[in-house]
């Protein structure tokens, strides 16, 4: 059984001419095929860095410009959904400047390369080198390249190459694969947060009582417990000492697609929690419209249906009838949509309560265990059939 290693690259004593000679093996020698020994093990080192992090390889007048500019309203926008805003992704960028930099560079969970050919930069003259003479003359002619690649250096890893011949076509391509440079992120970013998230434990017993009862399911973390399981809705919830996170899950039998509106959403999110999420001294839970609230149509798990996110606010009930906000409140994120094959609506809605921390990543614990539901349809066609 026998490992074949990736050969070390020698130390360059002139990094300015030497760079991109070197990085072009590199880059050559991590898109050759590579055996991990025994049972196509991949033994290679897990990404670095944090999951909410992209590194931004670009030349510095580039990160400056319009380009910089259009990577950041495409990953690094603030999201106004937080009590805080916080940008989707916390954008790093590194202009490398010796073979130590790009080293450091490939260890990371998150990188994206953006490059005009026609400048005379650093970071043009490597990515140059990463691609062939094809791809260079179709972008020279003005097909713009955007090329993802998953686990190239490391595992868990994803890496964008964003190449254009001008600035003006660097721009127009940020912009133009915007929602797929979004969507691919988030997906790696939840990837690697459920492994971490289950790899101390699952509840199984607890997921099958909920396929047995509801005739659906969702990874359950080794410490939620359910605060209500009554007629189709259920509520877990994660307590520690300073945050907690909770998810219900609700739905209703012979449903009409039709009722499936914004509208309808944010009506029966409220009479849900209304009902069912009180305060030990009173009071319930309510969307804060007083703050933004974006509702999207989506495709969830190949399911018609909306995510909306917004704010949770607590409030008591006047005598007159008039509602107090009591204070408390945080982020939340709600995925409705309607499943064909059992005829259901569900709506799976997740929140964070965690004074003085950031809540991006907590948020995006609440998606990752929504993206994990499915139903006893979805079991029965996945379970195959006995010879």
């Amino acid at each position: 059984m026998r490992q074949r290693s990736t050969p070390e690259l020698l130390v360059a004593p002139d990094p300015e001419k030497l760079m991109p000679r070197r990085f072009f093996a590199w880059l050559w020698i991590a898109s050759l095929p590579i055996s991990f020994g025994c049972g196509n093990v991949d033994y290679r080192p897990l990404a670095i860095g944090e999951n909410g992090e992209i590194i931004v390889v670009a030349d510095s007048t580039l990160w400056v410009g319009r380009a910089g500019d259009a990577l950041r309203m495409a990953l690094g926008y603030y999201v106004q959904t937080l009590p805080n805003p916080e940008p989707l992704f916390t954008l790093r960028p590194i202009d490398p400047r010796t073979q130590d930099d790009l080293d450091r560079i490939r260890k990371f969970k998150n990188v994206v390369f953006i490059a005009a050919l026609r400048d005379s930069s650093r970071v043009s003259r490597l990515v140059q080198q990463a691609f062939s003479a094809e791809a260079l003359q179709a972008v020279r002619a003005g097909s713009a390249a955007v090329v993802p690649r998953r686990n190239l250096w490391r595992r868990r890893q994803l890496v964008y190459f964003i190449v254009a011949e001008t600035d003006s076509q660097l721009v127009e391509a940020i912009r133009r694969e915007a929602s797929k440079l979004q969507r691919d992120f988030n997906e790696v970013a939840r990837e690697r947060l459920a492994t971490e998230m289950f790899e101390k434990g699952r509840q199984f017993d607890l997921e099958d009582t909920l396929m047995a009862h509801h005739g659906f399911a969702v990874h359950v973390q080794h410490d939620y417990v359910i605060v209500f399981d009554t007629t189709r809705f259920v509520w877990l919830r994660r307590v520690l000492p300073d945050t907690w996170r909770s998810l219900f899950v609700y739905y209703e039998e012979n449903a009409d697609p039709a009722k499936l509106t914004p509208a309808w959403i944010y009506a029966t999110r409220d009479s849900l929690t209304r009902r069912y999420l009180q305060g030990n001294a009173g009071g319930f839970v309510l969307i804060d419209y007083r703050q933004p609230l974006e509702t999207h149509q989506i495709d969830f798990l190949g399911r018609y249906g909306y995510e909306t996110r917004g704010l949770w606010h607590m409030v008591t009930e006047l005598p007159d009838g008039r509602l107090f906000p009591a204070g408390m409140g945080g982020p939340f994120v709600n995925y409705t949509f309607y499943d064909q094959r059992s005829g259901r609506l569900y709506m799976i809605d997740g929140m964070v309560f965690a004074p003085g921390f950031e809540k991006r990543e907590f948020l995006r614990q609440m998606e990752v265990i929504a993206y994990t539901f499915r139903t006893r349809e979805d079991v029965v066609s996945e379970t195959p059939a006995s010879p």
